[in-house]
């Protein structure tokens, strides 16, 4: 019988706790039960300028997404649920759904698929893109597990929180079902088993806090240590990711503030240890290196109007630097000013999206976040425009990282506008 790990044990004394605390209070049902139904659609209008020369064809528009919501109290049990369809991706999956109940006036339990309590909630970012952790499985992420929402000193919001694994899957491109494996149909990056990685997220300890210096100003700390199992090997490695964060308010600005390390360490299915791992998402899987530092920062500027139906325009700019800690790697950069336009029901996001080595942010969507854009044989027979490969008559390049000053911006304007009922 194989021993128990701290990770696993956490997790099972959260449990325990929920079932067995003494200390719960009968909440008041009169007047509280009752569901809400909502959802949204979403839009997006999009103009790319990537690496390679412009077509008419890069300035189309896609139906992001629309969503179903159920919210609402029963007998003192709070429930919430949601699930996205993501036509364009050609899949659906759920984005959240827990029970909740309120023990005291400290302690509040959500049961099920939530949000993980690390670094700046419930956004880092101001844009629609969100920021870089959002790409890495570190911003709004959401697993399945428990978690624990405290207040036992003044100002003091802490979290404490254990997930067994990803949260379920759905459906991705090919319409194949991969239930229990972790697959990419989700909404929130995760590892994903591929290839010669059959690795995945396993008994993951998430603890946040966050201090309210005053009402406008709060610092935290997060930090989350779990496993990355490895099925083939029948092995896990410890994971393990920390972060320091600032959000401020002066004003009408915003600023948010972020610091994070990980170090997602695995084992790949020949024993060696990855420098990469794969992340899913949207249907689509890529690599990511599995060690590095994000800076994070961000700051908005809220002007109220009365214009008809707009009642308030925000500019924002959203910037993050992966330093990857491989020293063969190149590093990524993430950079997003717009404005958010809220009219009613209507939040309209206006962004000029751009990257060096972001996956979403290139015409080979997916790299960058691992070891960087790849250099590839020239082909002297074709002689067609393929700068966007970058590509090289020395073979001994081949396969090797472009120097991140060689690698182009890449330019996405994206027009997002959500209603929201």
């Amino acid at each position: 019988m194989k021993k128990m790990n701290i990770v696993q044990f956490l997790g099972i004394f959260l449990i325990l706790f929920t079932a067995f605390s003494s200390s719960a209070v009968a909440q008041e049902e009169e007047n509280k039960d009752g569901f809400k139904f909502g959802g949204a659609v979403r839009y997006n209008i999009i103009s790319e300028s990537y690496e390679s020369d412009p077509t008419t064809l890069n300035t189309y528009a896609t139906w992001d997404t629309w969503r179903l919501n159920v919210d609402g109290t029963m007998k003192g049990l709070d429930m919430s649920f949601e699930y996205r369809f993501y036509p364009t991706f050609a899949t659906h999956f759920m984005h959240h759904g827990w029970i909740g109940y309120n023990f005291n006036d400290v302690a509040y339990m959500k049961l099920g698929v939530s949000q993980v309590p690390f670094g700046i909630t419930k956004f880092a970012s101001h844009s629609w893109w969100f920021q870089g952790p959002y790409y890495v499985g570190l911003e709004d992420d959401y697993d399945m597990g428990i978690k624990f929402d405290l207040n036992f000193v003044e100002n003091l919001d802490l979290a404490v929180a254990y997930y067994r694994q990803a949260e379920p899957e759905g459906p991705f491109y090919d319409g194949l079902s991969t239930f229990g494996n972790a697959g990419p149909g989700r909404y929130s990056y995760d590892i994903t088993p591929s290839g010669n990685a059959s690795v995945r997220e396993l008994n993951n300890f998430n603890v946040r806090a966050a201090y309210h210096i005053t009402e406008d100003i709060e610092i935290g700390a997060s930090g989350q240590f779990g496993q990355n199992y490895n099925s083939v090997l029948d092995e896990s490695e410890m994971s393990t990711a920390f972060a320091g964060h600032l959000v401020a308010n002066f004003g009408n600005f915003n600023f948010k503030g972020e610091f994070v390390n990980y170090n997602y360490a695995a084992k790949l299915d020949d024993d060696t240890d990855a420098e990469t791992l794969p992340m899913g998402a949207y249907g689509s899987i890529y690599q990511v290196a599995t060690e590095a530092n994000m800076y994070v920062a961000g700051l908005a500027y809220t002007i109220p109007v009365d214009l008809g139906p707009i009642s308030s325009i925000q500019p924002y700019v959203d910037f993050t630097m992966f330093d990857k800690s491989n020293s063969d790697f190149e590093d990524s950069y993430h950079l997003i000013p717009g404005f958010l336009v809220s009219a009613g029901p209507i939040y309209a996001y206006f962004d000029f999206a751009m990257g060096k080595n972001q996956p979403w942010l290139t015409e080979d969507f997916g790299t960058g976040l691992g070891a960087g854009r790849l250099y590839e044989l020239d082909d002297p027979l074709d002689d067609t425009d393929d700068d966007y490969y970058y590509t090289t008559d020395d073979a001994a390049k081949v396969g090797t990282p472009v120097p991140l000053s060689d690698v182009e911006w890449n330019l996405r304007f994206n027009i997002n506008i959500g209603y929201y009922f």
